[in-house]
């Protein structure tokens, strides 16, 4: 039987977060435990052309920088800073675990493995199964795991012969096909579409079927370093356009006519939002696809015809359909995030991944109580729609001031690399830092006041 003080599952973006603050927050000793081959979680099996849709320098864990602050110069990101892709994720991920990790001699990694009921290991490679028991607690980081297109079936029926493939599939074909049918409303879809443009595909060769068109956050006002002032400015436009909403759609409207938030379609009403991020130059881009399939989602494909909710449109054997619709983050039941010898991780405010990994991590080695834990970090579910937008912030505020009647968890918060505001120090005489805080002391009391009565409308 081994022994350790925490056994992680899953070494994606959340169980390297938190092993890292374990690490540098208590002596403990840690066992990972996971099915896949090498540290990185979804990023293991990624389409190649992935990139963050945030900068770099947000992501990860919080001891070991990612990529290098810089500004891209060329390409659809000129003029903001980098954003790492899957290759550069994965290379750090396994840096992290080589030489931070199991460098200290307090972490082992089990990779090829599944953890079973009852403290067992299994190895999906020899066979082999093996007790390890946890005497402090067993973290959790599947429990909100989701599908992506590269690992998981289309959600519709596909007849035999039909050319349909997962997103990271484009980037291998042997031959051209007549049509490119890019399916789905979300990331991996616009990134499909940005792709096929980029490598020189006509956009009327391109047709994007879309189940709902979603809302995109302008990445201008998500940088860090010498462009934090534009995040600041983005955070006080939110809580201005909170403030003097009459509705939620309102709200959305008015972000938009700030540049906050962005639509592919002007002149269809989003319903979906997901946090995720887009310059103004690949929304340019991706405007040029013209081709767009608005019946619901895919039900089935036959080698002529594509069938959805709401009727069916004409297809081709020589159409290549890209498979880029899957379940994504699912949403179950809220459980406790810590409780006796468990701890099950579930977001409790709007973005930040990395940040709210790693505060898990700092919570449970910091705060004395699992009742002091829930207290700062109630789970929420991850976001779908333009109300849990509203929720999902809210979430946030109300965890923001939880932690502060805990001084060590609020200083960690302050100084760490993964939030974003951590660094505003050195640009608080910044004009437009001065403009925002401005309308956010004016503003603040309002917003929050609104987004409540808006959500309960």
């Amino acid at each position: 039987m081994m022994q350790t003080d925490y056994v992680v599952i899953g070494a994606g973006a959340a169980g390297m977060a938190i092993t890292d603050a374990l690490l540098t927050h208590t002596d403990a000793t840690v066992t990972m435990v996971d099915r896949r081959h090498a540290p990185g979680g979804h990023w293991i099996d990624a389409y190649p052309y992935v990139r963050l849709h945030q900068p770099s320098a947000f992501y990860g864990v919080d001891s070991t920088p990612l990529g290098r602050t810089t500004i891209d110069v060329t390409g659809l990101n000129a003029g903001f800073y980098e954003r790492a892709s899957a290759d550069d994720i994965r290379s750090y991920y396994g840096q992290v675990m080589q030489r931070r990790f199991l460098a200290s001699g307090r972490v082992r990694y089990f990779p090829n493995c599944e953890y079973l009921t009852e403290q067992r290991v299994h190895s999906r490679v020899t066979g082999a199964t093996w007790e390890v028991r946890a005497a402090r607690k067993v973290i959790d980081t599947t429990y909100l795991e989701g599908d992506i297109p590269a690992t998981s079936p289309p959600p519709f029926a596909v007849a035999d012969g039909v050319q349909c493939v997962p997103a990271g599939a484009i980037a291998r074909l042997d031959e051209r096909p007549d049509e490119f049918v890019v399916i789905g409303g979300g990331k991996t879809a616009l990134d499909a579409c940005i792709w096929l443009l980029e490598q020189g595909v006509e956009p009327a060769d391109i047709r994007w079927v879309k189940p709902r068109e979603s809302w995109w956050i302008n990445r201008k006002y998500v940088q860090p370093a010498t462009l934090l002032p534009d995040l600041f400015r983005g955070h006080a436009l939110h809580l201005e356009a909170a403030a003097q909403a009459t509705s939620i759609r309102d709200l959305f409207a008015r972000l938009e006519a700030k540049r906050f938030m962005l639509r592919v379609d002007t002149e269809v009403e989003p319903i979906m939002y997901r946090g995720a991020f887009i310059s103004e130059t690949e929304l340019d881009l991706v405007r040029t696809i013209k081709n767009v399939v608005r019946l619901g989602h895919v039900r089935r494909i036959d080698h002529h015809t594509i069938t959805l909710d709401q009727g069916q449109v004409p297809t081709s054997p020589r159409s290549l359909h890209i498979h880029c619709a899957a379940r994504a983050l699912p949403r179950p039941e809220l459980r406790p995030m810590f409780e006796p010898g468990r701890i099950t991780v579930q977001p409790f405010m709007r973005g930040l991944a990395c940040f709210q990994f790693a505060m898990v991590g700092v919570a449970e080695a910091l705060l004395n109580t699992d009742e002091e834990k829930n207290h700062v970090l109630p789970p929420i579910n991850y976001w779908d729609s333009t109300r849990d937008s509203l929720t999902s912030l809210l979430a946030g505020v109300a965890h923001a001031k939880a932690r502060a009647d805990f001084p060590a968890l609020a200083a960690w918060a302050n100084t760490s690399r993964l939030n974003p505001m951590g660094d505003l120090g050195p640009y608080g005489d910044h004009p437009d830092v001065l403009e925002a805080r401005a309308l956010i002391q004016r503003h603040s009391a309002a917003a929050y006041g609104n987004m409540s009565r808006l959500t309960a409308l």
